[in-house]
Protein backbone atom coordinates (compact mmCIF):
# COMPACT_ATOMS: atom_id res chain seq x y z
CA UNK A 1 0.00 0.00 0.00
CA UNK A 2 0.89 3.33 -0.68
CA UNK A 3 -0.44 6.68 0.97
CA UNK A 4 -0.73 9.65 -2.10
CA UNK A 5 -1.56 13.10 -1.29
CA UNK A 6 -3.03 15.52 -3.80
CA UNK A 7 -3.27 19.28 -2.59
CA UNK A 8 -4.43 22.21 -4.24
CA UNK A 9 -6.28 21.78 -7.40
CA UNK A 10 -8.59 24.31 -8.37
CA UNK A 11 -12.16 23.92 -9.90
CA UNK A 12 -13.00 27.46 -11.33
CA UNK A 13 -16.57 27.36 -9.71
CA UNK A 14 -17.50 28.04 -5.97
CA UNK A 15 -18.80 25.20 -4.04
CA UNK A 16 -22.42 24.67 -4.97
CA UNK A 17 -21.43 24.24 -8.65
CA UNK A 18 -18.82 21.82 -8.31
CA UNK A 19 -21.49 19.98 -5.66
CA UNK A 20 -24.37 20.17 -8.81
CA UNK A 21 -21.59 18.92 -10.68
CA UNK A 22 -20.58 16.03 -8.35
CA UNK A 23 -24.51 14.88 -7.88
CA UNK A 24 -25.56 14.80 -12.03
CA UNK A 25 -25.22 11.20 -12.39
CA UNK A 26 -25.17 10.59 -16.28
CA UNK A 27 -23.84 14.25 -16.92
CA UNK A 28 -21.00 13.31 -14.64
CA UNK A 29 -20.03 10.41 -16.45
CA UNK A 30 -20.09 11.13 -19.28
CA UNK A 31 -17.70 13.78 -18.96
CA UNK A 32 -14.74 10.40 -18.43
CA UNK A 33 -13.96 8.32 -21.80
CA UNK A 34 -12.21 6.21 -19.52
CA UNK A 35 -15.77 5.17 -18.07
CA UNK A 36 -18.59 3.16 -19.89
CA UNK A 37 -21.41 1.17 -19.13
CA UNK A 38 -22.35 2.95 -15.27
CA UNK A 39 -24.58 1.92 -13.33
CA UNK A 40 -25.88 3.57 -9.49
CA UNK A 41 -27.31 1.86 -6.85
CA UNK A 42 -28.03 3.89 -4.07
CA UNK A 43 -27.26 2.39 -0.52
CA UNK A 44 -28.50 5.28 1.66
CA UNK A 45 -28.97 9.00 0.99
CA UNK A 46 -25.04 9.75 1.64
CA UNK A 47 -23.71 6.23 -0.22
CA UNK A 48 -23.96 4.47 -3.92
CA UNK A 49 -22.04 1.75 -5.10
CA UNK A 50 -20.62 2.39 -8.31
CA UNK A 51 -20.53 -0.39 -11.29
CA UNK A 52 -18.98 0.37 -14.65
CA UNK A 53 -16.36 -0.46 -17.08
CA UNK A 54 -13.13 1.54 -16.82
CA UNK A 55 -10.29 1.84 -19.00
CA UNK A 56 -7.32 1.63 -16.86
CA UNK A 57 -3.76 1.77 -18.47
CA UNK A 58 -5.56 1.21 -21.75
CA UNK A 59 -7.07 -1.82 -20.90
CA UNK A 60 -10.99 -2.12 -20.21
CA UNK A 61 -12.45 -4.11 -16.98
CA UNK A 62 -14.69 -4.27 -14.00
CA UNK A 63 -14.68 -1.23 -11.53
CA UNK A 64 -17.06 -1.29 -8.48
CA UNK A 65 -16.69 1.66 -5.80
CA UNK A 66 -18.82 2.29 -3.24
CA UNK A 67 -18.93 5.84 -2.81
CA UNK A 68 -20.16 8.35 -0.16
CA UNK A 69 -21.15 11.83 -0.34
CA UNK A 70 -20.53 14.70 2.78
CA UNK A 71 -22.08 17.68 1.04
CA UNK A 72 -20.61 19.83 1.07
CA UNK A 73 -16.84 19.07 2.47
CA UNK A 74 -16.02 15.41 1.40
CA UNK A 75 -16.66 12.41 -0.90
CA UNK A 76 -15.15 9.08 0.37
CA UNK A 77 -14.30 6.31 -2.06
CA UNK A 78 -13.62 2.46 -1.70
CA UNK A 79 -12.68 0.76 -4.47
CA UNK A 80 -14.29 -3.11 -4.11
CA UNK A 81 -13.03 -4.19 -7.66
CA UNK A 82 -10.94 -3.25 -10.08
CA UNK A 83 -7.29 -2.59 -10.90
CA UNK A 84 -7.14 -0.58 -7.26
CA UNK A 85 -9.29 -2.91 -5.24
CA UNK A 86 -8.86 -1.86 -1.84
CA UNK A 87 -7.49 1.44 -2.09
CA UNK A 88 -9.17 4.25 0.03
CA UNK A 89 -9.34 8.05 -0.66
CA UNK A 90 -11.00 11.12 0.73
CA UNK A 91 -11.61 14.02 -1.08
CA UNK A 92 -11.73 17.39 0.85
CA UNK A 93 -13.60 20.55 -1.12
CA UNK A 94 -12.63 24.21 0.52
CA UNK A 95 -14.62 26.79 -0.71
CA UNK A 96 -12.17 29.94 -2.16
CA UNK A 97 -14.94 32.36 -3.26
CA UNK A 98 -15.25 32.06 -6.82
CA UNK A 99 -13.09 28.93 -7.03
CA UNK A 100 -13.14 25.55 -4.98
CA UNK A 101 -10.02 23.80 -3.87
CA UNK A 102 -9.87 19.89 -3.76
CA UNK A 103 -7.42 18.11 -1.73
CA UNK A 104 -7.10 14.64 -1.82
CA UNK A 105 -5.65 11.90 0.78
CA UNK A 106 -6.11 8.01 0.00
CA UNK A 107 -4.02 4.72 0.75
CA UNK A 108 -3.60 2.73 -2.92
CA UNK A 109 -3.16 -0.79 -3.50
CA UNK A 110 -3.63 -3.14 -6.33
CA UNK A 111 -3.52 -7.14 -7.10
CA UNK A 112 -2.77 -6.34 -10.16
CA UNK A 113 0.00 -3.76 -10.48
CA UNK A 114 3.57 -4.29 -9.26
CA UNK A 115 4.02 -2.15 -5.54
CA UNK A 116 6.39 0.29 -7.23
CA UNK A 117 4.03 1.20 -9.94
CA UNK A 118 0.82 1.56 -7.51
CA UNK A 119 1.80 5.15 -6.53
CA UNK A 120 2.36 6.10 -10.05
CA UNK A 121 -1.09 4.95 -11.41
CA UNK A 122 -2.90 6.20 -8.47
CA UNK A 123 -1.37 10.06 -9.41
CA UNK A 124 -2.28 9.38 -13.06
CA UNK A 125 -5.85 8.57 -12.62
CA UNK A 126 -5.96 11.61 -9.89
CA UNK A 127 -4.92 13.74 -12.77
CA UNK A 128 -7.22 11.85 -15.16
CA UNK A 129 -10.33 12.38 -13.10
CA UNK A 130 -9.48 16.13 -13.00
CA UNK A 131 -8.50 16.92 -16.66
CA UNK A 132 -11.73 15.28 -17.34
CA UNK A 133 -13.66 17.25 -14.64
CA UNK A 134 -12.47 20.99 -14.83
CA UNK A 135 -13.66 21.63 -17.96
CA UNK A 136 -17.02 20.39 -17.49
CA UNK A 137 -17.46 22.35 -13.94
CA UNK A 138 -16.17 25.61 -15.23
CA UNK A 139 -18.45 25.05 -18.44
CA UNK A 140 -21.77 24.37 -15.53
CA UNK A 141 -20.38 27.54 -13.86
CA UNK A 142 -20.54 29.61 -16.48
CA UNK A 143 -24.31 28.41 -17.56
CA UNK A 144 -25.15 30.35 -13.61
CA UNK A 145 -26.05 34.07 -13.05
CA UNK A 146 -23.25 35.44 -11.58
CA UNK A 147 -23.73 36.73 -7.82
CA UNK A 148 -23.49 39.94 -7.19
CA UNK A 149 -21.39 41.22 -4.74
CA UNK A 150 -23.05 41.87 -1.06
CA UNK A 151 -22.82 46.00 0.09
CA UNK A 152 -20.46 45.99 3.41
CA UNK A 153 -21.65 47.95 6.01
CA UNK A 154 -19.00 50.28 7.87
CA UNK A 155 -18.45 48.75 11.31
CA UNK A 156 -20.57 50.84 14.08
CA UNK A 157 -18.71 53.06 16.09
CA UNK A 158 -18.21 52.04 19.43
CA UNK A 159 -20.04 54.16 21.89
CA UNK A 160 -18.50 56.12 24.91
Amino acid sequence: MVFVQDEGSLFDAPIEVVWEYIFGGGDHDQQHPTTRNAKIESVSEVTLLYNAERKFRGKWGPDRLRISMFRPVSVVTEWLAGPLEGSKLVYLYSPLGPKTRIDVYGEFTSKTLPEGEVEAAAREWLAGEFRDDAPAVRALAETKPKAKAKPTSKPKKARR
